[in-house]
């Protein structure tokens, strides 16, 4: 083992001690493999690779920024911010919209 990993194991072995790992969210929950398994298994390991990097596919970034627009919506102010917030979720769900039905039509 070397120096780097025995310091790395030591300050794991710490950190469970202190409790640190103890009140992680999901902490004694079984993993959801879920969006694994239901990927088409040639698309799987791509799949992996791209999450672990960081990177999302477009139709997941604009599900997210609407799914935040809709809770600045909820807790808006005022009727401007609402409507601001409002136009801003429409035209993202046109986006998304446009690019699934450019991906139905070219059948990726």
């Amino acid at each position: 083992m070397s120096y780097f990993q025995r310091i790395a194991e030591l300050r794991i072995r710490e950190a469970i001690e202190r409790g640190e790992f103890d009140k992680l969210e999901g902490f004694g929950k079984p993993l959801d493999h879920s969006d694994y398994f239901n990927a088409p298994p040639e698309l799987r390991m791509s799949f992996h690779i791209l999450k672990n990097a960081g990177v999302v596919p477009e139709e997941v970034h604009l599900l997210n920024n609407i799914h935040q627009l809709t809770a600045h919506i909820k807790s808006a102010l005022t009727s401007e911010e609402k409507e601001r917030f409002v136009r801003e979720k429409t035209l993202l769900q046109n986006k998304l919209n446009i690019l699934k039905e450019q991906k139905l039509i070219r059948g990726v």
